[in-house]
């Protein structure tokens, strides 16, 4: 039996600035926003490629604290025009950063490009952190 995840909660205090946000400067796609009346909202968003979306809105989350989820990841294959991507679009993204071979975070790419090795960071409106990873570049030493 296959046990796929589809969606994640992400805590957002404004859907509107959280969905253009997403949409506009990360690049998801919108899969539904859908507000039967004023106390419930919920809009789905999936980031390009991947078959797991997120979900923000109003009344679907009232135990998360909006900027509470912290470590949700994101495969690139190439994390330097990813970067580019996200800087050119406005978004507040740390630069690519590596772990050494004493386990100390160090500036830039890992040498190898090996997958799973090479990471960035960026915060939605409220403070939800996201990290970055390159897989599957092309040359990896895997």
């Amino acid at each position: 039996m296959d046990w796929k995840l589809e969606l994640v909660i992400v805590p957002v205090s404004d859907v509107d600035r959280a969905k253009a946000f997403y949409m506009e400067q990360i690049g998801f796609g919108l899969h539904v926003d859908h507000a039967p009346n004023d106390d419930f909202r919920v809009v789905q968003l999936n980031p390009p490629g991947s078959s797991c979306s997120i979900a923000i809105g109003k009344g679907i989350n009232s135990d998360m604290v909006p900027g509470s989820l912290k470590g949700l990841h994101l495969v690139v294959t190439d994390i330097t025009a990813a970067h580019e991507e996200l800087a050119g679009r406005g978004v507040g993204v740390g630069e690519p950063y590596h772990f050494g071979v004493d386990g100390s975070r160090t500036d830039g790419v890992e040498p190898t490009r090996a997958d799973y090795a090479t990471f960035m960071d960026f915060a939605d409106p409220d403070g939800n952190m996201w990290l970055v990873q390159e897989v599957g570049h092309s040359g990896a030493a895997g």
